[in-house]
């Protein structure tokens, strides 16, 4: 019999299996945070729900292993959140995740996908109270919190799991496998195919989004049966935690053992990864931030397979275009998006020393750049629009390093400044600096400058250009790219060379559609295929190695 949970929910996963190989726009979840969607009262009792956690312990009912409390999130808004977690013991969360492995096995594909569809479809009915864990452990402003923390993170684990569905029912339970040997004699053997998980997967999660790049991991290894720790940011545990409060609840609910999802919190002052990441029963590792930690993974658990979505160096070439009002506009929104938080902002944006062609006429390179800065001072002249695209700061350290690149000897063209959020007065809020340079100063923008940071450099033509950028991709890893460009043979062969380079590309984008977007179902989020990630969010890859099938035959 098919599993309840997956017969209730059997519409989304087809729909979502049917997008996933269309790549058309499908989302599954509302991105628009609406009383008529989400209920009258949705908005007020998320807000409610995230306030009630705040200066209290947060309980993670029946994990194991428990030996104290540790919890240190700062609100980049100011306020401290006061929440604590479980502080566990390694050794029995791990057991205890091991322990849960062999009957999540047993439960069968369309138990395990039911259960994951069921969590996705009761986190979508939490969005609210996400949005605001999210924002104030993040620093997103709300929309963006609600979004990308809410429905489009919620759509990423769920293509997850239709990846992880798809490429389960590629291989048939049971097959007849009959072969003459002889004249009058047969060979019949009955086989039979089963999904073996690899053992317990692992989540690191990420300071900046970390349920938008947690999820995918997390519904992957769920799906293909695989217990999930999940070890967030200890800047960002909250929205992680009620993701795991949530999908406790449902596996309890349904029969399963709770504990085929844990939480393994700790702190800044007494980190734990490095020490679960190298223990033998991790054997799938999902991480998402820096590069310098990433690498070390690849390197050093080698016990495990891991996937990594690191940083990179994003470039934007300007060619020529017919509206110039129009790149500059588009542009400076994906600047000051989450005040270039982003692994998808653009740093370098690459312009010809002699101007470019915008429209019937020649504007030159400081015409151009100006008008950016222009653009970006516009999309700030209005303090609630302002603070609303920019957020706030996530950690000091960015804050440094945006003191650090305007110290360096780049000429600055807007300074970044500190600017005041009426709502949150002691919000950390800065707006972006931008720095103008040539080509010769690689040692200024050949390497990843995370925040509102950007620099703006003269080329001596739109070939360098090209070939500057694909060079970033190559060496620093790229995970996005863009060129403005009126002629067709220009995009073509910019395109080309990115593509080389493992970096996808966005030509001519105006309105209301950014450089920075990665849309589920759709957008391949990472290709594999620079420095900036081994892993792509998501792709047929991304779930196979998550298990083997694993065969056993019986003559009859």
């Amino acid at each position: 019999m098919s599993h309840p949970m997956f017969e209730k929910h059997r519409k989304t996963l087809d729909d979502a299996c049917k997008a996933i190989r269309e790549r058309g726009y499908w989302s599954a979840y509302p991105e628009v945070p609406s009383g008529k969607i989400y209920g009258e009262s949705a908005k007020d009792d998320g807000l409610a729900g995230f306030q009630a956690r705040l200066n209290k312990p947060f309980a993670i009912e029946g994990q194991p292993g428990e030996v104290g409390r540790v919890g240190h999130e700062v609100s980049p808004y100011g306020p401290a959140l006061g929440v604590t977690y479980p502080k566990s013991d390694l050794d029995t969360l791990l057991r205890a995740a091991q322990g849960a492995l062999s009957g999540w096995r047993e439960a069968g594909i369309e138990a395990r996908v039911g259960v994951c569809l069921e969590i996705l479809h009761r986190l979508n009915k939490r969005s609210f109270e996400l949005a605001n864990a999210v924002m104030h452990t993040t620093g997103q402003g709300f929309m963006m919190a609600f979004q990308a923390g809410g429905p489009h993170a919620q759509d990423r684990g769920l293509e997850a799991v239709a990846y992880a569905y798809d490429e389960m029912m590629r291989t048939p339970e049971k097959a007849t496998w009959r072969k003459q040997v002889g004249k009058e004699e047969f060979v019949t053997l009955e086989k039979r195919y089963r999904i073996m998980p690899r053992g317990v997967a692992l989540t690191i999660g990420c300071s900046t989004f970390p349920t938008w790049n947690g999820y995918p991991g997390i519904f992957a290894s769920l799906a293909t049966g695989n217990p999930v720790v999940v070890k967030p940011h200890p800047g960002a545990i909250l929205p992680l935690a009620i993701s795991v409060e949530i999908a406790r609840d449902v596996l309890k609910e349904s029969g399963f053992d709770p504990n085929v999802i844990t939480l393994l919190a700790d702190s800044l002052d007494a980190p734990i990864t490095k020490d679960v990441a190298i223990r033998p029963e991790i054997r799938v590792i999902d991480y998402t931030g820096g590069s310098e930690f990433g690498n070390w993974l690849e390197k050093t658990a080698t016990q495990a397979i891991v996937l990594t979505e690191k940083a990179g160096v994003n470039t934007m070439i300007l060619d020529s275009c017919d509206d110039l009002r129009a790149v500059t506009g588009n542009l400076a929104f994906s600047l000051c998006l989450y005040s270039g938080q982003m692994c998808t902002t653009p740093q370098n944006i690459f312009i010809p020393k002699d101007g470019m062609k915008v429209g019937g006429e020649t504007k030159s390179f400081d015409e151009i750049a100006g008008a950016i800065v222009k653009a970006v001072d516009w999309m700030l002249s209005d303090p609630r629009r302002a603070t609303e695209v920019l957020g706030a700061i996530q950690n000091d350290r960015t804050v440094l390093r945006i003191g650090q690149a305007a110290g360096e000897g780049a000429e600055i063209l807007r300074e970044s400044a500190k600017i005041a959020n009426e709502a949150f007065p002691e919000a950390r809020v800065h707006t972006p600096l931008i720095l103008k340079t040539d080509a010769s100063r690689k040692e200024l923008f050949m390497r990843e400058m995370f925040g509102p940071i950007s620099y703006i450099i003269a080329t001596d033509n739109t070939d360098q250009s090209v070939r500057l950028a694909a060079e970033a991709s190559r060496n620093c890893g790229a995970i996005t790219a863009g060129i403005y460009s009126t002629n067709e043979a220009t995009l073509n062969r910019a395109v080309e060379a990115l593509a080389e380079a493992g970096a996808a590309t966005s030509c001519n984008l105006s309105g209301q559609i950014f450089v920075n977007q990665a849309a589920a179902f759709s957008d391949f989020h990472v290709s594999s295929g620079n420095p900036a990630g081994n892993a792509t969010l998501c792709d047929s890859a991304f779930v196979s190695r998550r298990f083997s099938v694993v065969q056993s035959r019986v003559c009859v």
